[in-house]
């Protein structure tokens, strides 16, 4: 809640020269690149259905329960008072209220509810928002609405259990899946040997004994360690094990079906430099009763499909935070007076926040139309499923690398007040990393696309079927572009070396593609020429002379 009437006339100073309170904003209406997005790559329905959502997430009341489920991280109970094993995690109220909002929206289910029509855009477009309310709590929701692909792969798991995933319905108690109308995923597969090498799991699986000694029909016993469990309160995990065939894939469920405790033991929560409001756990099978999800050899081919939309999401949720920062930093600057003038009428300030502008756009374009490739992918799209297979990695990869130099940037815009906990930027720059190593960092990510590249030939040429209106209108994209064919045509082993620069440079140039075709001029043009020409630099705002700052900055919130 605002404060009320705090006081500006003190004992020794009055309190003068700072920018108003907050208070009520509709990040819906205030985001014009948003609905401009939403305009051209989603149903109408889709803009509609967010506009409650931009109001609340907005809200003075929503962004303090942000705050307070950071400042009160979950807590660890391993045991009731006599000693009984509980292996539970007890959250601030202020995370399942930030829950509540986002599974009673139907967000972690409404790409599936309206598949194909519309759905993928809605999901990625509520996860923009949220993360501006806070990020943590959206890990549970994208690891809810990514297991559905998974459970796809056996029909008789997926009748038990979605149902429950695409209700829309928060019920954070400990019970058995058959006593609650709402559940949640979470994802066990890391473990220390290995990490993103899963393939290397030790993780063993044994198909569960009857009393007499023989199999039991669907239950396998896990026995095993995870050195990164996430959201362990989840109703179920999704998680790899070896098998006698090789790595499988498993539903790990916190209660057996007798209604008893599941033998999945926490051993620690993570002390994480970000992400604090969500929990992660180091956990480990002591013969915990799951059941096989397709066959149990192609575990990693059957999360291949869930791991496309986490990468989604993880490509989606640093632009949340960049535009976030960004509109902390204008309408700090909107409000402060320097050196004689409003700080935001200072050519330098303007000149960086236009820079900054820039960029979350062209995130904000390049997530709305990957989330529009899913879609057509569902709908049997060839062109779009190709995409579908591409653009997330290039999205994930390239969106988290510019995201912590962004809201450090940011920061710098406030000063010294915005290296303080009481301004959200510091929440933000510690969580800035973790999307760029979840679900693979950087390195794995470069060798994902490189992959994807070579064994496809229908992913390339779908992206230059993307690319192809805009060649020739725009000088530095059309050399960008040269660049990019001939390092494609490139012997493997240069092209790995160059796997970095490669896939900057591929989404760099759908990021400018998607302005010069939707984006008003001044975009467009502004954002290929300091991103793609020789003028370009890491540093943000350095702009070319006779850039049009004014009409960039005229899309921000006022």
């Amino acid at each position: 809640m605002p404060d009320h009437a705090p006081r500006i006339h003190l004992i020794t100073h009055e309190v003068a020269n700072q920018p108003p309170p907050g208070g009520d904003r509709d990040l819906l209406i205030d985001d014009l690149p948003l609905r401009e997005a939403l305009a051209r790559e989603a149903p109408p329905w889709v803009a509609e259905h967010l506009a409650p959502l931009g109001r609340e997430i907005g809200s003075e009341r929503v962004r303090d329960l942000g705050e307070q489920a950071n400042r009160h991280p979950p807590e660890l109970r391993l045991f009731d008072r006599h000693g009984r094993r509980l292996d539970e995690v007890v959250y601030h109220p202020a995370y399942h209220q930030l829950m509540d909002l986002a599974i009673e929206g139907g967000w972690h289910a409404v790409a599936w509810q309206q598949e194909g029509r519309g759905g993928h855009q809605a999901h990625v477009a509520a996860l923009y928002l949220m993360t501006q309310a806070e990020p943590g709590f959206c890990c549970p929701v994208t690891m809810t609405h990514a297991a559905m692909p998974v459970l796809r792969h056996s029909p008789g798991v997926a009748a038990r259990w979605v149902p429950g995933l695409l209700a829309n319905h928060y019920d954070s108690r400990a019970l058995p899946a058959s006593q609650k109308q709402g559940l949640t995923f979470g994802m066990a597969m890391t473990e220390k040997q290995g990490g993103s090498d899963v393939r290397s799991n030790s993780t063993q699986a044994q198909p569960s004994a009857t009393p007499q000694g023989e199999p039991a029909e669907g239950g396998w016993r896990l026995t095993g360690h995870k050195w990164f469990c996430s959201a362990p309160m989840s109703d179920a995990f999704l998680t790899l094990a070896q098998t006698g065939a090789g790595l499988g894939c498993f539903l790990v469920p916190r209660f057996t079906p007798d209604g008893e405790r599941n033998t999945i033991e926490i051993q620690r929560l993570k002390d994480k430099c970000g992400n604090r409001a969500n929990a992660s756990a180091e956990i480990e099978y002591h013969g915990a009763w799951a059941e096989p999800i397709g066959a149990p050899d192609r575990g990693i081919a059957t999360l291949l499909e869930m791991v496309q939309q986490t990468r989604l999401d993880a490509a989606t949720a640093p632009v949340g935070m960049m535009r976030q920062a960004l509109v902390e930093a204008w309408l700090h600057a909107q409000g402060r007076h320097v050196f004689g003038r409003v700080l935001a009428e200072q050519p330098l300030m303007r000149t960086v926040i236009a820079d900054m502008a820039l960029e979350v756009e062209a995130g904000v374009a390049l997530s709305l139309r990957t989330a529009r490739a899913f879609d057509g992918a569902a709908r049997g799209d060839p062109s779009e499923r190709a995409l579908a297979r591409l653009m997330p990695a290039l999205a994930k990869y390239w969106h988290n690398k510019r995201g912590p130099g962004f809201i450090a940037e940011a920061m710098e815009c406030l000063g010294g007040i915005g290296y303080v906990e009481e301004a959200p930027l510091a929440r933000l720059y510690r969580e800035a990393p973790v999307n760029s190593i979840w679900e693979g960092s950087g390195n794995v990510i470069c060798l994902d696309v490189l992959r994807a590249l070579a064994r496809h030939p229908e992913v390339l040429e779908a992206l230059w079927q993307e690319l192809a209106p805009v060649r020739g209108q725009q000088s530095e994209l059309d050399a960008a572009l040269s660049d990019l064919e001939r390092l494609l045509d490139a012997s493997p082993p240069e092209r790995e070396l160059r796997a970095r620069w490669l896939v900057q440079r591929l989404a760099q140039c759908l990021q400018g593609a998607l302005l010069l075709r939707h984006a008003p001029n001044a975009v467009g043009e502004t954002f290929c020429r300091t991103r793609l020409g020789s003028e370009a630099s890491p540093a943000y705002g350095v702009l070319p002379m006779g850039a049009p700052i004014a009409e960039i900055l005229a899309r921000l919130p006022g």
